[in-house]
């Protein structure tokens, strides 16, 4: 995979391909992972004496402009991360080409939501030669790992038009998530939870021949899935609400998922293990999160949008805790531990 590390953009108009579709109430950012992931790629390009930095994203699923879900609130966080950053309503019109014209070197362009344009969704290469022309991009860099399952024009069209290279980021999560398939330090072990058991399945039955360990909690669990695996250890007692709701995995069960972590050297980390949003279910998951990010031996990655950002949020109360990897993947790093092709990698 080309990458950006020893590249020479001096000069260059940069545009990067980034992901901000980050959760957002009453037109305010509550989660910002993906834009802090974003920024050691920018300061790199900049740093290499980029002339220009434009930046590209999506957000939600838009049909046709939807101000409500305009990136323009991002700029304020970005802002406050990499300065020296604007941002404009449009992705391929005139505008953005004299905006493009007045930037100062190093400066940071973020353009308007990509899905505002069914282009986008349509991999169109004439979409994407549209946005090239107006900004005068002469390189493109993918750093949004979490669209790379897509072949959409930001992601595979734009990619087979420019000389392309994986961000900071991107290279991270696949060098990352690699080694935990092909490479890991053993023991590993897999633990799943969240509650669409056909989209863990595959995992389960994927990492069936690589993981020493598999650990099963989350509404998975709770609705009765069974795996005759001496590997697989499903848990067995849950914590419930009045009406006798499982939704959190119980003390035995936590007992025995920090029992067989201890020993682990590589752990994935798929799905939280109970109704996290309320404190009173949160108990599995915040132990959980607690043991491996004390684990000073171990390469802990953590995968899924709904782990990574309880484990976030963990963090906030407890800063001494650290992780190898918090993807910022979602469906890609799903994808990609399933051994998928993913197009906007292929390209690259």
């Amino acid at each position: 995979m080309r990458a950006i590390k020893g590249v020479d953009f001096k000069g260059k108009t940069v545009i990067v391909r980034v992901d901000y579709n980050v959760p957002m109430e009453s037109g305010k950012i509550v989660d910002d992972l993906r834009i802090r992931a974003s920024v050691p790629t920018i300061e790199m390009l900049r740093e290499g004496g980029a002339a220009k930095i434009i930046l590209i994203s999506h957000l939600g699923r838009p049909e046709g402009v939807t101000p409500e879900l305009s990136l323009a609130p991002v700029v304020k966080v970005l802002d406050k991360l990499v300065s020296r950053v604007s941002f404009i309503d449009s992705v391929d019109s005139e505008a953005v080409r004299e905006k493009v014209s007045a930037m100062k070197e190093g400066e940071v362009l973020l353009l308007e939501n990509l899905r505002f344009y069914p282009g986008e969704e349509e991999n169109s290469e004439e979409f994407a030669q549209g946005i090239i022309d107006v900004t005068g991009a002469e390189v493109f860099v993918q750093d949004g790992f979490a669209v790379v399952h897509r072949a959409h024009a930001s992601t595979d069209a734009m990619a087979r038009l420019l000389p392309a290279y994986a961000g900071l980021l991107v290279e991270r999560e696949v060098e990352m998530l690699s080694k935990t398939i092909s490479d890991p330090e053993r023991p590993l072990v897999l633990i799943i939870g969240g509650s669409k058991v056909e989209d863990k399945s595959p995992l389960i039955e994927k990492f069936l021949g690589i993981a020493d360990r598999i650990l099963v909690g989350g509404k998975i669990a709770a609705d009765g899935f069974k795996l005759d695996d001496p590997k697989v250890y499903v848990a067995e007692d849950f914590d419930t609400d009045m009406e006798g709701t499982k939704l959190d995995i119980g003390p035995v069960a936590t007992a025995k998922f920090a029992e067989k972590l201890m020993d682990a050297k590589t752990v994935i980390w798929n799905g939280v293990l109970g109704k996290v949003e309320d404190p009173a279910y949160a108990t599995a998951s915040t132990i959980m999160a607690e043991v491996l990010g004390e684990k000073e031996d171990c390469l802990t990655v953590i995968c899924g949008g709904d782990t990574t950002a309880f484990v976030e949020k963990t963090m906030e109360e407890h800063p001494r805790l650290k992780y190898g990897l918090i993807s910022t993947g979602g469906g890609a790093a799903l994808e990609f531990l399933l051994g998928k092709e993913l197009p906007g990698l292929k390209v690259l």
